[in-house]
């Protein structure tokens, strides 16, 4: 899903963000560049990668549902490089997966990871741009949207198109709010406290010049259950997520956590206040003592929603 440079709202991983920078089936990176797959695809599988327990969690709650029908095909909607694809796979054991993106060079890592993992015979790719491709996805019994709908413009619309897609009994399964991420104390000891809260009202902002510019932007109450009803779907609920890795971060997490600051950072460099990127600027240096690559309190907490809607 292609992030809004450091727009705070995201899918997979360590920043729930990255995901954004995913092509989501539409194949469009905000701020009008796109971005370079070989840099950016190993940044988003390890931020799946970190949150696997969140989504594993989160599917196995929805195979759990007494009103789910057989899952039989799953359409994973702004795929990225594949990492949800094959644990949907994995927790749907009998259901064929279609990971849908506008990106091929994350198609081909989805089919490479699928491949690895012995998938490959359940896990497919289709390269699709949305809306206009939703007639050419086929029917499925599971619909998983991981913060890809708030990329379309007519977010209404798309989640009518998703509706007329399902099988009986079929749902949609959306990722979208839950709480950004939080990795740095409020107080870091140097600078103005509270910088992510500042960064997060910035990249806040810049979501809103995101959706704005999307083709059919049509401004919606983010009231889930009421879109649900709308496209004609029986709101079944929504359950939050947790990922908290608490300090000291393993090396994994950390790099992700720094990966991620080096994409705000340059994505909020003209919004922020010179003060706040100069700290930014020190967070990254990986020679300073109170920076990223060595603070021992530097943590991950976020929490991911799901959102769920079944066809009668």
């Amino acid at each position: 899903m292609s992030n809004h440079t450091g727009h705070g709202h995201h899918h997979d991983g360590g920043h729930q963000g990255l995901h954004h920078q995913r092509g989501a089936a539409h194949g469009h990176g905000h701020g009008g560049t796109e971005p370079d797959w070989d840099v950016m695809a190993p940044l988003l599988e390890r931020n799946a990668e970190i949150s696997s327990g969140q989504y594993t969690e989160a599917a196995r709650w929805v195979a759990a549902l007494p009103t789910a029908p057989k899952v039989r095909r799953v359409l994973d909607i702004g795929s990225g490089p594949g990492v949800i694809s094959c644990l949907l796979a994995e927790v749907f054991p009998e259901a064929e997966v279609v990971a849908v993106d506008g990106t091929p060079a994350l198609l081909e890592r989805t089919s490479a990871r699928a491949q690895r993992l012995g998938l490959a015979d359940r896990v497919t790719t289709l390269h699709a741009t949305l809306p206009a491709g939703l007639p050419d996805l086929g029917e499925a019994d599971l619909i998983w949207a991981g913060n890809a709908l708030h990329h379309m413009g007519d977010q209404r619309a798309v989640l009518a198109g998703f509706a007329a897609l399902l099988r009986p009994g079929g749902t949609v399964a959306l990722v979208e709010g839950g709480l950004q991420p939080r990795q740095l104390p409020r107080d870091l000891g140097f600078g103005k406290p509270g910088l992510e809260a500042r960064m997060e009202a910035v990249e806040a902002e810049l979501f809103e010049e995101m959706r704005a510019e999307l083709s059919d932007a049509r401004r919606e109450v983010e009231d889930w259950a009421a879109l649900f009803s709308a496209a004609g779907l029986i709101p079944q609920g929504a359950r939050s997520f947790l990922l908290d890795l608490p300090a000291p971060l393993g090396d994994a997490a950390r790099e992700q956590v720094i990966a991620d600051f080096t994409r705000r950072r340059d994505g909020l460099v003209d919004h922020l206040a010179a003060e706040d990127i100069a700290v930014l600027d020190r967070l990254l240096d990986p020679e300073d003592p109170a920076g990223l690559h060595r603070r021992p309190d530097t943590f991950l907490l976020l929490a991911r929603t799901l959102h769920l809607g079944r066809r009668a």
